[in-house]
């Protein structure tokens, strides 16, 4: 078994920094493209569907990765296992920006393959280092992250609209892994010497049976899946509502920043609570709201998607932070949140397609947020559960 002093001082701060830029790299560089959905439909002729799979394929990456993370860090480290998830995103950003469909498609599977070991293991690396402040970190990394994926859809448009072309606008992000690997690079001598434990095999096959692990599995996964459905297609619903593309971007982007916003918050407040009962419970039902506000009054969309994206992120958050409070160790929380993105992510696999396909059915997007609402009211009694002051036991 091998063990890690926590990190101190300027080390510290250091590694705190390539952990947030990591972070920056883990949606930007996903949800970037949304905006641009349309203008790479057109330019290759894609169905709705086909179009939704560049959404789906990122997530059923982050599903079948997600289980294979931990043993992964196990085997090279949690510091080498981190940089190749860096290289993997840039290399699925070089592949994505290319002339040809078939490369955009593999492009978009390689990033989330990258994507997958990077959100698994940074719940694990703060577990290991920084136990102590765990829920402060969880929300600095996730307002940095959707800090990032904001600014990202903001001005990718105008970025594609420049001259870059959408070719070029996406291969701009490549700038955000590039930054993060220059960070990591001085940390990969250390990643043999702090790989997590050895009886991590026991310990992941325990915690699938485990009720309480479960309970913070559908929290964090109803969470993904209604999220990614509608960060998906934001875009194209507010076009149908009469946005322009413009507007329709920087609304997408306003969206991700107020997932942002819960990161300096829901911290400040987590320490005071006893349990984190009700405020998982009325940040899922936040999401009800949002989801419903754009079907029943779209003319207040910009409303709507700051009340949604506020508690998505906060949700979000609360997910990861149950992570590393409910774990017993490092190996468990990056097990943990092995299982809980793993079965996450293939719930919202199926989401973005699914919800496309009713569109082109019905012809509107009211059956989808109808779908989104009822899910995010699941979320919240499945938050009220897993926000009870308990932790995993490996059955």
């Amino acid at each position: 078994m091998t063990t890690c002093l926590p990190a101190r001082g300027k080390q510290g701060i250091l590694m705190i920094a390539g952990i947030l830029m990591i972070a920056t790299t883990l949606r930007v560089t996903f949800t970037g493209a949304a905006p641009l959905l349309d203008a790479i439909r057109t330019e290759y002729g894609l169905s709705t569907a086909q179009t939704g799979m560049l959404t789906t394929l990122p997530l059923l990456a982050f599903a079948l990765i997600s289980p294979l993370a931990a043993g992964v860090a196990r085997r090279f480290g949690m510091e080498r296992s981190l940089f190749a998830a860096m290289l993997l995103i840039c290399a699925g950003i070089a592949l994505r920006s290319l002339p040809s469909a078939t490369l955009l498609f593999m492009g978009t599977a390689v990033i989330g393959c990258g994507i997958a070991l990077g959100n698994v293991l940074l719940p694990g690396i703060l577990k290991r280092d920084f136990a102590g402040h765990v829920a402060k970190l969880t929300g600095a990394y996730s307002l940095t992250m959707g800090g990032a994926a904001a600014l990202g859809s903001a001005v990718i448009v105008p970025l594609a609209a420049s001259g870059a072309g959408w070719h070029g606008a996406l291969l701009m992000l490549m700038i955000f892994p590039l930054l993060a690997l220059a960070l990591w690079l001085p940390y990969l001598r250390q990643g043999a010497g702090v790989s997590l434990t050895s009886s991590g095999a026991m310990h992941s096959r325990g915690i699938w049976r485990s009720a309480l692990a479960w309970q913070l599995t559908l929290f964090l996964g109803i969470n993904s899946l209604i999220y990614y459905i509608v960060i998906g297609w934001l875009p194209s619903i507010l076009t149908t509502l009469g946005f322009t593309e413009a507007q329709a971007g920087s609304l997408h982007g306003l969206l991700q920043l107020a997932t942002a916003a819960p990161g300096l918050l829901v911290p400040l407040i987590l320490h005071r609570l006893k349990d984190q009962r009700g405020i998982a419970a009325l940040m899922a039902l936040m999401c009800t709201v949002g989801a419903l506000g754009l079907w029943l009054l779209p003319e207040h969309a910009m409303l709507w998607t700051l009340v949604f994206g506020f508690g998505s992120g906060a949700t979000m958050i609360l997910g990861l932070t149950f992570i590393g409070l409910r774990a017993r160790s490092a190996h468990q929380a990056a097990a943990l949140s092995g299982m809980a993105q793993s079965v996450g992510y293939l719930l919202a696999a199926c989401g973005p397609p699914l919800m496309g396909k009713i569109h082109d059915a019905s012809g509107d997007w009211h059956i989808p947020l109808l779908v989104c609402a009822l899910l995010a009211a699941v979320m919240a009694a499945c938050g009220a559960l897993a926000g009870r002051d308990k932790a995993v036991t490996a059955e």
